[in-house]
């Protein structure tokens, strides 16, 4: 099965909720999956073992988690799949459910059970004809490339003023502005907060520059670990997340200096720590979800490595992912963002000229973080990736961020 999480955002560019995207087979592989076989397990809900096995809690602290499901999953028992509470879990549907009173019926079970409801993909003529099912509803989605949102949402706020809107789509920062102004959407779906600003040319400040140099320093075929304590000392931040990771590590540690720390954490793990904690430091001015978008990146072209013949290299992959948002955190052209960072010639290549051995690994993460997955399943047949690669590999980024973060 192949899964990704993809954020919603409130007017303050918060993280809200995130929606469960997956497929559970690859249907360039198995062609004959798109007749009746395309039916096979389809009782199931997908995604739903993924948050049983991770914990709602790793995927989205507090927020609700959307998670689609189909004209026959609807009548299967969510419960025994999984046990998260019925109130985080919004089940998505779209026009596959048909508005006949058995289907409406079991939505009215599932809403009494203490599940929310979503519709996504209603043509706008189906509006009236799916009446019982939108009474239902607490959240609609609203595509606004593909039917007049603002008339949409004047539409439903007079006919289901219960219902909760979502605009979706959204590629650019001056679009969600706009619909921002306009007002009346709960949440924000598309790919908007992954677009650097780039207006004009921006002063990176001092605090900016301070992290990058130690990002520099850390990179550095020269790095000196008791260097590199030195710089540390001069954050108090960084300081105090470097004692909490070397107390986890060590009992009765006595810790007597700042070298001391770095010593016994080791020069190994040092590097890994430093990356992602300063990571984390430089974004701070950002959404939440560049950080978290960053590090996951990080660590899921890390774990694929393998899987793309590049083992060898995973540590320069990890920093590929890491730095594939580097526009957006310095508001600068990715080409100007590399400037000031030094990386190796595989990595650049890959972030700005699309070319070279790391190129593949951005693109197929950038297609499955999306939910491209008919692009995704074509790449994985070009290069023979199994499904359970993938899936091992994007599950083991989310285990080690819940990890580190619940940790800190």
């Amino acid at each position: 099965m192949l899964v990704t999480l993809i954020p919603l955002f409130d007017e303050n560019m918060a993280v809200s909720a995130y929606s469960l995207f997956t497929q559970k087979k690859n249907y360039f592989l198995n062609p004959s999956l798109l007749g009746t076989g395309m039916h096979d397990g389809a009782a199931h809900v997908d995604g739903l073992e993924l948050i049983q096995s991770m914990g709602i809690e790793t995927l989205s602290e507090e927020a609700e988690v959307f998670v689609p499901i189909g004209n026959i999953s609807v009548f299967s028992d969510m419960d025994e799949q999984c046990d998260a509470p019925h109130e985080r879990l919004v089940l998505l549907m779209d026009n596959s459910i048909p508005p006949e009173e058995m289907y409406v019926r079991r939505l009215r079970e599932l809403k009494n059970m203490g599940y929310r409801l979503a519709m996504r993909k209603l043509e706008v003529a189906k509006f009236e004809e799916y009446r019982e099912i939108l009474l239902l509803m607490d959240y609609m989605f609203l595509d606004h490339k593909k039917i007049d949102i603002s008339k949409a949402r004047v539409y439903f706020s007079k006919r289901y003023p219960n219902i909760k809107l979502c605009a979706g789509n959204i590629d650019s920062a001056e679009i969600f502005e706009k619909l921002k102004e306009e007002g009346g959407y709960q949440f924000y779906e598309g790919k908007f907060f992954r677009v650097p600003i780039n207006k004009g040319q921006h002063d990176v400040s001092a605090l900016k520059v301070n992290y990058i140099q130690l990002l520099n320093m850390v990179n550095s075929p020269d790095f000196e670990l008791t260097e590199a304590a030195d710089v540390i000392g001069r954050d108090t931040a960084l300081v105090i997340s470097l004692l909490k990771m070397v107390n986890r590590m060590t009992v009765n540690s006595q810790i007597t200096s700042i070298r001391h720390a770095a010593a016994m954490l080791g020069e190994k793990e040092l590097r890994k720590w430093l990356t992602t904690a300063v990571a984390g430091e430089l974004y701070t001015d950002k959404p939440n979800e560049i950080t978290r978008l960053s590090l996951l990146r990080a660590k899921f072209a890390e774990n694929l490595a393998p899987a793309f013949s590049l083992a060898i290299q995973s540590s320069e992959l990890f920093l590929m992912g890491l730095f594939s948002v580097l526009d957006v955190i310095l508001d600068v052209p990715m080409e100007e963002a590399l400037k000031i960072v030094q990386v190796s010639k595989n990595i650049r290549d890959a972030l700005i000229e699309k070319k070279g051995p790391f190129a593949l690994v951005q693109e197929f993460i950038s297609r499955y973080e999306n939910a491209d997955w008919q692009e995704v399943s074509r790449l994985m047949i070009v290069h023979n990736l199994s499904m359970d690669q993938i899936y091992d590999a994007y599950k083991g980024c989310l285990k080690w961020y819940r990890d580190m973060i619940y940790e800190q």
